[in-house]
């Protein structure tokens, strides 16, 4: 956990962002129900197809669980589009250009590589309950088996 940024317990972060249809989306549409929220760094990169393909393999099954699933990238809506039609995700895939929302679960983060040091996402997942409080956070996720081990939370809720 991030201090000052989210607390487990707490009510998760508000916010509305355009889904890949380019429609208006809140967090709090989705009051009533469990909600995975995932953060990933770029629409239709290895790392996050394959991420989005295993959470779309077993969309049954978080279905089952009672669990909505929600994307979100600092892409443009043309990109989210453009990645959903190419795979055929089945869930909200949201726009965060300006990264306001990451900012706010603090998933927007300063990163490194080959010693250049800027700002991007943290891959980052959060499960929220029927009331809109934070139950589980992931950080830094690593893909493999991330998939299953969120799945298997939101069925515990």
């Amino acid at each position: 956990m991030i201090p000052g940024v989210l607390e487990a317990g707490k009510k998760a972060p508000d916010f509305k962002l355009k889904d890949q249809n380019g429609d208006a989306v809140a967090l709090s549409d989705y009051s009533g129900k469990t909600v995975v929220l995932y953060f990933y760094p770029k629409a239709d990169t290895p790392g996050c197809t394959t991420q989005a393909c295993g959470i779309r393999d077993r969309m049954d099954e978080y279905r089952n669980a009672g669990a909505i699933v929600i994307g979100v990238s600092p892409d443009e809506v043309k990109a989210v589009r453009k990645f959903d039609e190419k795979h055929g995700f089945g869930f909200t895939l949201l726009a965060d250009k300006d990264h306001k929302v990451a900012e706010k679960y603090g998933t927007w983060v300063e990163k490194s590589m080959y010693g250049k040091k800027y700002m991007g996402l943290d891959r980052s997942t959060f499960l929220i309950d029927e009331a809109g409080v934070l139950r589980a956070e992931w950080r830094k996720v690593k893909v493999p088996g991330h998939v299953e081990e969120v799945l298997a939370a939101a069925k515990a809720l």
